[in-house]
Parts: structure tokens; C-alpha cells; sequence
């Protein structure tokens, strides 16, 4: 059941904008949307920062002069990634999603438009909020271990990670025909790692071709890899795709995008509060960003976000 909403109309608003989510289009993106918060009667601090840790930094102490504004983040799911970061210092302000990267993963579960800045900002102006897990992952283990990453979609490793790596050093195609492109150039030299999976308190080890771990259901722009992965539930979809000959994987692929690929034999689905990860030579990306190498605990930190998000 998705969880209670309430109302929270912001008075002010601190906009941190990413102008070069989808090569340029995060700005005008922030233009139309700093511009349609401030006609619906919303006072807006926009911040377009000199570099990522710049514009952090410049929010980070606008959220500190302003306690009662909300955090509005313009870009992709690396914005919603910088965001969360924001929010840890501020747990109680409110989060506002204006879609304008290549994923749009966390906007697209939370049903904010994708494609319209103005009808985004429609959803922040109209104040109803909702709360919704977030995933932590710590990587390293023992004294070494350090968290590292709250992330709101999806964290994956093995084939994935591989594309990943692969997919953001490209600069064409866009969308996610870069991450169709990226699997088929990676996939030949692939060998899949043996994993060692902790769920709750049940153990298993797998060779597995990819292993991803859904607090929400898609990732890389629409691909349903977590088809049963709710933000609201308190619990994460994991889905492992076994050791399979590469024909079939790539047999398997298209259905992803469906969220069909998880009724194949060789895929398994499980669901759990608490997942430990262990590989070698392995990295774990969460939200479209590299987080590092196994082992990783993953938790779920349920309800730990408020959002403004679509009425109903």
C-alpha cells in the first residue's frame, strides 16, 4: 500500500540545477521550472553551481539559512543521488524532483512527469507529500567499512556494473539505447563472478551473470530489472540472473524492459530488508553512479524520505 501523504506547500524553495544533465537540457529545464514555482507564488533560490561540489556546498548553506525550505533538484537520478546527500544533514525537508537527465528513474517511479518542467513544478506547488524508503549501502568489511551511498533506485553489480562503466564513458547514443549498445560490446569478454548473498538470514552463493538490488523498480531509463520493487514497503526486491550461455542472456535482454525477463528459469527473484553482497574483482553502481567494489551491506532505511510526488 503505498504510503500516507500529507500536505506541504512550499513558501521557498532552494532549486540546485544541473546544466548539463542530457547534454544542456537540465538548464532549460531549470528555467522553465525556477520560472513556473515562482509564478505559482513560491519565493526560489536557483543554484547553478561552478562544478557538482560547488552547487552542493551553495545549497547546503542555503538549506542552513532556511530551514523550512524544501530541496528541489533539477537533472537525472545522479541529481536525486546529490540530493539525497543534502538531505542527510536535513532529514525532514522536503525532496522535489524536475526530471531532466538520461535515467529519470526515481521521477519515472513517483510518477512525476518526465518531459515537462512546468507540469513537474505543478507537483511541488501542489504540496502533497509522501514519504518513501531509501537504500544504504556500506562497501568494505570489518573496520574498513564506510557508507558510502543512500540511493532511491536501484544498485547494481556484476554484467551491469561492467556496462555501467562502459555506458557513461560514452558520449552516443543517448537514452537507454547507450546502455543497449554498452551490453553488447561488453558482453563477449564477460565471465560471471561467483557471488556469495546474505538475505535477512539466509545464505547463498551463485554464479551469477548480474545481481541488482531494487528499492524502486527500473533503472537505466525505464528497465523494469526489480518488477516487484516498491519505495514503500520496507523491504528490497533483489533479482539474479544465473550463469547462462550468452545467447541466452542476450534472448533474455529485451524482456527487461518489460519486467518479463524475471519469469526465465535461470532468474531468480527474492525479497529482504537486509543483503550482503560478496565477489571478487566485483563493482556495485547504485543510481547510475559507481559506488565501489565488493563486499557491500545493503539496509533499507524505510520512509527514511519525504517527496513531493503526484496526488493519488
Amino acid at each position: 500500500m503505498p504510503s500516507p501523504s500529507s500536505q506541504h506547500r512550499p513558501e521557498h524553495v532552494v532549486a540546485l540545477i544541473n546544466p548539463t544533465s542530457a547534454k544542456g537540457a537540465g538548464a532549460e529545464a531549470g528555467r522553465r521550472a525556477v520560472a513556473a514555482l515562482r509564478a505559482a507564488g513560491i519565493e526560489v533560490t536557483d543554484i547553478v553551481g561552478r562544478d557538482a561540489y560547488d552547487g552542493e556546498q551553495r545549497a547546503s548553506d542555503a538549506l542552513l539559512k532556511n530551514h523550512e525550505a524544501a530541496l528541489v533538484v533539477v537533472g537525472g537520478d545522479g541529481m536525486v543521488s546529490a540530493g539525497l546527500r543534502l538531505l542527510t544533514d536535513h532529514p525532514e525537508t522536503v525532496l522535489g524532483i524536475i526530471p531532466a537527465g538520461t535515467g529519470n528513474d526515481t521521477a519515472r517511479s513517483l510518477g512525476i512527469p518526465l518531459k515537462d518542467p512546468e507540469a513537474a513544478a505543478r507537483v511541488i506547488a501542489a504540496g502533497e507529500v509522501g514519504r518513501i524508503d531509501l537504500g544504504e549501502a556500506t562497501v568494505g568489511a570489518g573496520t574498513s567499512a564506510e557508507v558510502v551511498r543512500r540511493f532511491s533506485t536501484v544498485m547494481a553489480c556484476g554484467l551491469d556494473s561492467k556496462v555501467n562503466d562502459r555506458a557513461n564513458q560514452m558520449r552516443w547514443p543517448r537514452g537507454k539505447r547507450r546502455y543497449d549498445l554498452s551490453m553488447l560490446l561488453e558482453l563477449p569478454r564477460f565471465k560471471a563472478p561467483r557471488f556469495g548473498i546474505r538475505l535477512d538470514d539466509r545464505e547463498l552463493t551463485d554464479e551469477c551473470m548480474l545481481i541488482a538490488v531494487g528499492n524502486g523498480p527500473s533503472y537505466g531509463g525505464g528497465m523494469l530489472i526489480c518488477p516487484e520493487a516498491r519505495m514503500d514497503d520496507g523491504r528490497f526486491q533483489l533479482t539474479e540472473v544465473r550463469k547462462i550461455s550468452k545467447p541466452t542472456l542476450l534472448t533474455i535482454f529485451p524482456k527487461v524492459f518489460k519486467g518479463r525477463h524475471v519469469n526465465h528459469p535461470k532468474v531468480d527473484v527474492h525479497h529482504a530488508a537486509e543483503i550482503e553482497l560478496h565477489a571478487e574483482g566485483v563493482s556495485c553502481w547504485a543510481d547510475g553512479e559507481r559506488i565501489g567494489a565488493l563486499p557491500v551491506t545493503l539496509r533499507t532505511l524505510p520512509a527514511a524520505l519525504r517527496v513531493f510526488r503526484p496526488a493519488g
